[in-house]
């Protein structure tokens, strides 16, 4: 097979890991808490036909060598953790991050999760919730007959019970951070799984330690940014085009060989 076929081919083929990933980012712009995802490119091993430094005679040195690329790969999709815009809702249970951290989720499966999504309900028997019915930890049960629930900055919980003139503390948030964010494994959902590359959870109340803070009554949006998106699913169009056009190219050359030697 003609060399340029194959590494032509593997252009082709982490442009449309690209676009899918770009495409992925479109999808949930609307997505509370997503984080966009960046293809990280890698190229393939060389052939080295000519080392450089080699002796050209018994007196002189080559100063460049003979490389021979063999294309292209998909090494890693990485997450952007930016901060999304916040957006005010006037929910009560809606809560966002100003900053670092995460909130903690515990699954059906007895695992911890984390995420940024901070769109909260109470369930039956008056436990914070997600959209999916998962627990928030630490757990925050809302006390029956609860007029108002606010949340501070610091992530206390305090209700206010009808016929009780002092508001009751009832529970706190706390917040959850990793060395390498970029290193969770999204589990879709809004969640995250943590992984050996994210490290261990540092687990500690919203506002210290370098932890965001809290916002009652807001979500955070998504972080990708439409106009950006589109000027890079135009480049991986052109760049897709232009590794077809190569294809074609050594086609073209193949036959002229074949039809003429």
């Amino acid at each position: 097979m003609n060399p340029a076929l194959w590494v032509a081919k593997t252009g082709l083929d982490a442009q449309q890991t690209r676009m899918q990933v770009v495409s992925n980012n479109l999808a949930n712009v609307n997505t509370t808490g997503f984080k966009k995802d960046r293809a990280v490119f890698q190229d393939l091993i060389y052939q080295n036909v000519r080392q450089a430094g080699g002796q050209a005679t018994q007196d002189t040195l080559l100063p460049t060598g003979l490389n021979l690329g063999t294309g292209v790969r998909v090494v890693a999709t990485e997450k952007q953790h930016a901060q999304g815009n916040i957006v005010q809702t006037e929910n009560a249970l809606d809560m966002a991050i100003e900053g670092r951290g995460f909130f903690q989720i515990l699954q059906s499966d007895g695992e911890f999760a984390y995420t940024r999504d901070g769109t909260f309900q109470v369930d039956a028997d008056g436990q914070m919730v997600t959209s999916g019915g998962q627990l928030l930890q630490p757990n925050i049960t809302v006390p029956p007959n609860t007029d108002q629930v606010t949340i501070g900055k610091d992530g206390t919980v305090t209700a206010s019970v009808a016929g009780q003139a002092a508001p009751i503390q009832v529970g706190n948030i706390q917040l959850a951070e990793f060395v390498n964010p970029a290193g969770l494994e999204p589990l879709g959902q809004n969640l995250y799984a943590e992984t050996a590359a994210s490290g261990t959870p540092q687990v500690g109340v919203p506002g210290l330690n370098g932890l965001g803070q809290i916002m009652q009554g807001a979500l955070e949006s998504s972080n990708v940014n439409i106009a950006e998106e589109l000027v890079n699913m135009i480049e991986t169009q052109r760049a897709f085009e232009t590794n077809t056009k190569a294809i074609s190219s050594a086609d073209q050359m193949l036959q002229f060989i074949t039809n003429n030697v």
